[in-house]
């Protein structure tokens, strides 16, 4: 038995763990804990355009944005819903990198109100709702995925 090597039985202690430069995988590095870190950044900056909506309510000429990363993510699933899959060497696959395709667009097409206006406050709010309900669902996915690896981590079923 190599006497620099320890025979490890039961849990793990930090000490165990390779040193530093060891080939270990980056377990927060997945390609499900990067989509849903997509997902809370644009829906982040969604509820600031949003805000900004609301609080030029009453200017004048002002066009309301907002943003479009539904959109993206549907069209880089394709339409079976899946991420596919590109061959980077011949007989080797890897994931494609998450949807980062944001963009915020401004509705320059409409205008509620004499003045050049188009925000509609209540559907400026009811779009806050339901892009907080999407936040928090996504943070709840994120919280349970690192649960799952905290389990995993210390040898819990």
């Amino acid at each position: 038995m190599n006497p620099k090597k320890k025979e490890v039985k039961g849990r793990v202690s930090w000490q165990d763990l390779p040193e530093a430069g060891a080939p270990m995988m980056n377990w927060l590095d997945t390609p499900v804990l990067r989509i849903m870190e997509k997902g809370l950044d644009a829906s982040s900056l969604r509820q600031r355009v949003l805000a900004n909506n609301v609080a030029n309510v009453d200017t004048p000429g002002f066009k309301r944005s907002d943003v479009s990363f539904q959109v993206a993510l549907e069209s880089a699933l394709g339409p079976n819903g899946v991420l596919p899959l590109k061959e980077t060497l011949s007989g080797h696959l890897a994931g494609t990198q998450s949807p980062a395709g944001v963009q915020i667009k401004t509705d320059n097409a409409t205008s509620l109100r004499n003045d050049g206006n188009n925000v509609d406050i209540d559907q400026e709010m009811a779009d806050v709702a339901k892009n907080g309900l999407y936040y928090d669902s996504v943070a709840q996915a994120i919280q349970s995925q690192l649960g799952i690896l905290r389990k995993a981590i210390q040898g819990q079923p």
